[in-house]
């Protein structure tokens, strides 16, 4: 070990931060600095697949005692985590050593870098050189005298897979090379793929296998061809084979046979294609690539031996118990925005998040749609068509980087499957007219008896499972053990090509739907399974909104988006209900007149008292004349009222509404129903603005002893209650009960809600303001900055809260003398007074 990489402590950790494309170099520079005795830290030798990237990458910064850093043009492309990893570096002024290893222009380096003295690795062709160089740019060497052990010959140092990289200026194309496709020019992203790969096949001495699988459009052949064309210098013989068609395998083995000079003129293609493998297996430095091999089980015994590396693609995710593998799914929004953003430089930003959205980052359906742009087709109109004629739109046009269309590659899979697995294809068509969202499997085991469009034996154990593998083996959704997902433009084709027998699954996906009872969306035990139903009604709102059957559910999903704080999603649901109803039923029909109550609830919610008022006040007059005036419903609606008026302030005739409609519920529906301790808890609010704080302070008191003899004190409802009783005691000068108080309901609602919801939030607030009561200013400050910041991030822009909390924190700020910050603060308030936040 030299002594300039050693210490008493043991061998001196480099961090070698590199772009996904520089994977080569960073290979070569870490092997060598290994050799010179350094301890090494490289993602794509250390860092598992499925470890938190970002987590590795800081705590790789705080032990390394040097960076390297790979300078090239993809180093500083925007968006790269090698952002975060240099001016971490320079920011804690760590030693900080900069290779560039491709040519770059003035202007692509950060000024703040420019000065820094720099090592030029890829003008030097001689390797021997550019090890000396790489080594006195990290430290000047002083060589021992006897040859160090090396590394990699302990079992902890696998990285390398034993085979030295080669020196990337001076790396020959591969000898025997074989893709019969042109590189990709327009490939995006994918880096973290790519890694990936490459350090699960470097993380194995001898044959090393990795499969890709993910549905069809969704780029595993693009990877595989970049993956290649990216390594190709590391590999001695690249040899695609096209393995779709199984029993074509055994030729282009046979003619790898042949390149190499192994085959025998008078054997047939299956002994010259053993002859091939055997020559694999003799062999190191080489690349096989399996594209779309669709059948494992006759497949595996195609897969060579040696010290090599096979790739392969595949819908079928059943590789994964023959051979390691990784699942490749859609774009993120990242990659798709850039991908446009090549393809069409003129585009907005605005219009490409719209592009992307409605063709769910498929990167076929991008691959299309930048094609049809560019060829003159206007943003607004393609995006028109993906909802009008979505299905055509997507068997049109031809794209360079992909052989088939997005329909042709669905219409395909779509008619196999037909043919072979009649049970799946209905499954498949059952999906397309439910949402994109992943549809738990449990739902299928619940309806199966009520699904008369799927042929087969309803009790039979194999279900599910006989009907999702099939999806699953075509690449026509992605299977899971509690879901299955189809991509949205999957269904928009599966849609277009089974219209004409549209009847028969849209009524199975009604039953379906029907039967499916989540529980009481006033609970958040339940919020789960809520969400999910509620995606696949709102998705389906179109079909769905004039059944029957489902009129129910559709009003518990606008009540469960309510008491989850979706309050616009909520409004948006119940209006169209509400308006779409009235005209089908009538504006006095029950299930019309609870839609208008959701859309007023909602209203009171969004503190827009002034809008809900009047819906309110028809509403009640007409569950007066059609339910009776005792009726829960007509309750319901008086209850509405009562919040509305105190949020106009009228607290006089808040207080009596919410008092007289307390002691009518609790006729109507039994003392301690939930209801009625709503009711009563609502009506201690006005009694604070009336001057009689001692009398709200004990009406809340009575209420949550209430809530706890019945076992439902941590009921939202009572939570509200409490929340409020904190705020009692502060008009009381209570401060420090009060501060008890919103710190126990903060902890109940973080643990019931999770920390962004809106009732969580406004209870942060509170406690806030009982810290600055109590002088605890510094406490105050802490959390108010953060709960400024999940406000900011969770709700609305505009919200009413951050402008409370953002007064409470120039505050705090103010009584710890930090006079500069909190009139800053204070000037970014929007000068109007923030609406009250009323109970439920």
């Amino acid at each position: 070990m030299t002594d300039s990489s050693a210490s008493a402590s043991g061998p001196e950790l480099v961090f070698v931060s590199h772009a996904g494309p520089d994977g080569q170099w960073a290979e070569w520079v870490a092997w060598h600095l290994l050799e010179a005795g350094y301890e090494i830290e490289l993602d794509l030798w250390d860092w598992p697949t499925g470890d938190d990237f970002v987590k590795r990458m800081n705590d790789a910064l705080e032990r390394a005692s040097a960076v390297v850093a790979l300078f090239s043009p993809d180093y500083f492309a925007t968006g790269r985590y090698t952002e975060e990893e240099w001016t971490s570096v320079v920011a804690r002024r760590g030693r900080f050593v900069p290779l560039v290893v491709k040519e770059m222009a003035k202007d692509e380096l950060p000024a703040i870098l420019a000065p820094r003295i720099r090592t030029d690795l890829y003008a030097i062709e001689d390797e021997t050189a550019a090890v000396q160089a790489l080594l006195k740019a990290v430290e000047p060497p002083q060589r021992p005298t006897e040859k160090p052990d090396h590394p990699l010959a302990t079992p902890a140092r696998r990285g390398t897979g034993g085979t030295q990289p080669r020196f990337p200026p001076r790396a020959d194309w591969p000898e025997v090379w074989d893709v019969r496709r042109l590189r990709n020019p327009h490939f995006t992203g994918r880096d973290a793929v790519i890694e990936a790969v490459r350090r699960a096949v470097l993380a194995e001495r001898r044959t090393s296998v990795q499969a890709l699988h993910g549905a069809g459009g969704i780029g595993k052949t693009q990877v595989a061809l970049e993956y290649a064309y990216r390594f190709a210098e590391q590999y001695d013989l690249v040899w695609w084979v096209d393995a779709e068609q199984t029993e074509q395998v055994p030729a282009r083995y046979a003619e790898l046979a042949a390149q190499v000079g192994e085959a025998k003129p008078d054997a047939g293609a299956e002994t010259n294609a053993r002859y091939a493998l055997e020559y694999l297996r003799t062999h190191d430095r080489w690349l096989i690539v399996l594209d779309n091999a669709e059948d494992p089980r006759q497949l595996r015994a195609w897969l060579p031996e040696g010290s090599g590396h096979v790739l392969i693609t595949a819908r079928d995710p059943a590789w994964k118990r023959i051979v390691p593998d990784l699942a490749l799914g859609v774009f993120s929004r990242k990659e798709s925005l850039t991908y446009l953003e090549r393809q069409l430089p003129t585009v907005t930003e605005q219009t490409a998040d719209a592009l992307a959205d409605a063709l769910g980052d498929l990167p076929l359906a991008l691959a299309q749609a930048a094609g049809a742009l560019s060829e003159g087709t206007p943003p607004d109109h393609y995006l028109q068509l993906l909802r009008t004629n979505t299905a055509e739109l997507l068997n049109d046009g031809e794209v360079y980087d992909y052989p088939v269309s997005v329909a042709a590659t669905v219409m395909f899979a779509a008619d196999r499957l037909d043919t072979g697995h009649p049970e799946a294809a209905a499954v498949l068509r059952l999906a397309a007219f439910l949402g994109p969202e992943p549809i738990p499997t449990k739902w299928l085991v619940k309806a199966r008896a009520t699904l008369s469009t799927v042929p087969g034996d309803p009790q039979d154990i194999r279900w599910p499972r006989s009907a999702l593998q099939p999806l699953a083996q075509y690449g026509l959704a992605v299977v899971g053990p509690d879901a299955f997902q189809v991509h949205r433009l999957t269904q928009a084709v599966v849609r277009h090509v089974s219209a004409d027998q549209a009847e028969g699954p849209v009524q199975d996906v009604a039953a379906l739907l029907a039967t499916l009872d989540p529980g009481d969306p006033e609970l958040p035990e339940t919020w789960p399974e809520w969400s999910s139903l509620t995606q696949h009604l709102t998705a389906t709102l179109d079909t769905m909104i004039y059944r029957a059957e489902l009129r129910p559910a559709l009003l518990t999903a606008a009540t469960y988006l309510i008491r989850n704080a979706q309050h616009d999603a909520a409004h948006n649901l119940a209006r169209t209900l509400r308006e779409t109803w009235k005209a089908s039923l009538s504006e006095d029909d029950p299930d019309t007149l609870r839609a208008a109550h959701l859309v007023a609830v909602a209203l009171n919610e969004m503190a827009r008292f002034e809008e809900a008022l009047p819906l309110i006040e028809d509403l009640l007059q007409r569950r007066r004349r059609v339910l009776g005036e005792e009726h829960p419903d007509t309750l319901s609606s008086t209850h509405d009222l009562g919040i509305a008026l105190g949020g106009l302030d009228r607290d006089a005739e808040s207080y009596a509404i919410l008092r007289d409609v307390a002691t009518r519920r609790a006729s109507v529906l039994g003392e301690n129903h939930i209801d009625v301790l709503r009711s009563i808890a609502n009506y201690a609010y006005p009694l604070v603005a009336l001057g009689r704080p001692q009398e709200a302070h004990q009406v809340l008191t009575d209420v949550l002893a209430r809530y706890r003899r019945t076992s439902n004190e941590d009921h939202p409802t009572a939570l509200d209650a409490s929340n409020y009783l904190g705020v009692v005691l502060s008009h009381l000068g209570r401060h420090v009960e009060a501060l008890h108080v919103h710190s126990e309901v903060l902890s109940r609602r973080r643990q019931l809600l999770g920390d962004r919801h809106e009732d969580t939030l406004n209870s942060a607030a509170h406690l806030g303001r009982a810290l600055l009561a109590n002088r605890q200013y510094a406490a105050a400050e802490q959390l108010l900055r953060s709960t400024r910041t999940l406000i900011r991030e969770s709700l609305r822009a505009n919200h009413r809260m951050r402008d409370v909390v953002t007064r409470g924190l120039a505050e705090a700020l103010e009584l710890q003398g930090k006079t500069h910050d909190a009139q800053r603060l204070r000037a970014s308030l929007k000068h109007k007074r923030s609406p009250k936040k009323r109970p439920r």
